[in-house]
């Protein structure tokens, strides 16, 4: 089981511990728009356990916060999974911890991963489908493919496409365009 605690609560640990981790596992880009302000990076499909935890002592908890709790539960299971019990992740998120109103960076706004997977999903329905009507039925096996793979996503809460997506060049983070200010969400 997991152990998670409210923004606020991790908010309030930084402000008497300055030195605590809270390590974000969200995309670059993700991370780059809205982070908390004392969030490090380290998006869930890099994250190394023992290189993350190497020197954290066991008595010191390391926070992990993402969009909306998902992948911070994923990257906690991860940790766990390879010994370390010192990691809880940050309730709903980065969304919360914005409606909290607790500090954070923010960045250059793009569109989400979430919002690009479902167009790109659309668009491929929408094709597969006047293809089969108009070159092959064959190819309204396309439209299956994307219901399935749409569907999978849900069952396991992964998403193939969004992580494709995100290795885009359109969706890579670069320093020199990422000017952040600092300041209490809202």
């Amino acid at each position: 089981m997991i152990v998670s605690a409210t923004p606020k609560a991790v908010q309030e640990r930084i402000q008497t511990a300055p030195g605590i981790r809270l390590i974000d596992v969200r995309t670059p880009m993700e991370f780059q728009e809205v982070h908390a302000a004392t969030a490090t990076n380290i998006p869930l499909d890099t994250l190394q356990p023992n290189s993350i935890m190497a020197d954290v002592p066991a008595h010191e908890m390391v926070y992990i916060i993402c969009r909306s709790g998902g992948r911070g539960q994923k990257a906690c299971e991860k940790l766990r999974a390879a010994g370390y019990t010192n990691v809880m992740n940050v309730e709903g998120g980065t969304l919360a911890w914005v409606d909290c109103g607790l500090p954070v960076n923010r960045g250059l706004k793009r569109m989400s991963l979430e919002r690009q997977v479902r167009i790109l999903a659309g668009s491929l329905i929408i094709v597969g489908v006047v293809l089969g009507f108009l070159v092959h039925p064959a190819i309204f096996g396309l439209s299956a493919f994307m219901g399935a793979g749409l569907m999978f996503a849900g069952i396991t809460n992964t998403c193939g496409m969004g992580l494709a997506l995100a290795k885009m060049p359109w969706n890579r983070v670069t320093k020199n365009v990422c000017e952040t200010k600092t300041g209490a969400a809202g």
